[in-house]
């Protein structure tokens, strides 16, 4: 529930969402806004359980069905499919999707789904399947006014090193951009990602700040002066933090990778298919942030106002709360 992970700020989002939310956890407890129960008190007849670890539905259901006729479990995808790599979490994963309704986090994550169902659902179940999907979005009247720093800031814009991420790309081309022009990097990790070697051995570079996640008001103000951030993930579901960046006014560097151009408007200029052109793309974005701006607005349009057509989260939770209706009659 706390901090600017993916899964938190989702938990958060839910609950405000739909009246008298429960939480499910390992204990009864009353808390600010809603209430935590385990699952074995959930009225599994009365209650619509949307489910974040998509794995155990199955197993969510069961537990339901022991107290309830006809138990409401719905999966919600927010994770990459990419991710469940064994055959028997794929296989899982065909089942779960098959045998519940799930909301996807992106367009791009609800394809994945049909291709899970396609490949690993027996035909009476794929045939069946519902799937509905939305854009997160962001939350843009937290967006401030873009206030460059006289040293140009580069953020990672992720807040694990997970090998998915590849933190050592991301590394080389800044380093190599630094050794050409000076530059400020900021690094905001979780906990355990903090206090790794790896996190340790960057924080020892005289132009590197790495420190922990920051509060919402810190975040956005830290990112209204951020002047460009590279993105160097292998795969991503959606991609919340680059389109925060973005809506920020930071320049994003890209992999020309099949999630990237899902997630950013047509002709998008800032794709990169090399270390070498990451590296000169990120090195134009720090010394010439307007010029790339006005590149980016020749080819792509109006930057800002593509997002908020496409990636409002007030649509993401018209759209949850429509399917969950539409569904569950809830």
């Amino acid at each position: 529930m706390i901090g600017r992970a993916a899964g938190p700020t989702l938990v958060r989002r839910l609950l405000r969402l739909f009246p008298d939310p429960i939480l499910i956890g390992p204990e009864q407890r009353r808390c600010r806004g809603f209430v935590q129960q385990p699952l074995q008190f959930i009225d599994g007849d009365n209650t619509v359980v949307i489910n974040m670890d998509v794995l155990d539905s199955p197993v969510v259901w069961t537990v339901l069905k022991e107290g309830a006729r006809s138990p409401h479990v719905m999966n919600f995808l927010w994770q990459n499919v990419s991710e469940f790599t064994e055959t028997v979490r794929q296989a899982s994963l065909g089942l779960s999707f098959g045998l519940f309704p799930t909301f996807a986090n992106s367009e791009r994550t609800a394809q994945e789904v049909r291709g899970v169902l396609n490949e690993w659902a027996v035909p009476a179940l794929a045939d069946t399947a519902v799937v509905g999907w939305a854009n997160l979005g962001i939350h843009l009247q937290r967006v401030r006014p873009h206030s460059p720093t006289s040293i140009p800031l580069v953020m990672y814009p992720a807040v694990t090193l997970a090998s998915r991420k590849r933190p050592d790309l991301f590394m080389r081309v800044v380093s190599a951009v630094c050794a050409r022009t000076p530059i400020r990097l900021e690094m905001r990790l979780q906990e355990k990602d903090l206090i790794s070697e790896k996190a340790m051995r960057i924080s020892r570079e005289k132009w590197t700040w790495v420190g922990p996640m920051a509060t919402r008001e810190d975040y956005w103000d830290r990112l209204a002066h951020t002047t460009a951030f590279l993105a160097t993930s292998a795969d991503e579901s959606y991609g919340l933090q680059y389109l925060e960046g973005l809506a920020a006014g930071a320049i994003g560097i890209f992999p020309n990778l099949p999630w990237a151009r899902a997630l950013l408007p047509e002709n998008y200029p800032y794709l990169y298919d090399s270390e070498q052109q990451a590296e000169e793309m990120l090195f134009h974005a720090v010394t010439d942030p307007e010029g790339c701006k006005r590149e980016t607005a020749a080819a792509a349009g109006d930057l800002d106002a593509w997002i908020r057509s496409r990636h409002s989260d007030d649509s993401f939770e018209r759209a949850i709360a429509s399917y969950t209706a539409k569904w569950f009659g809830a």
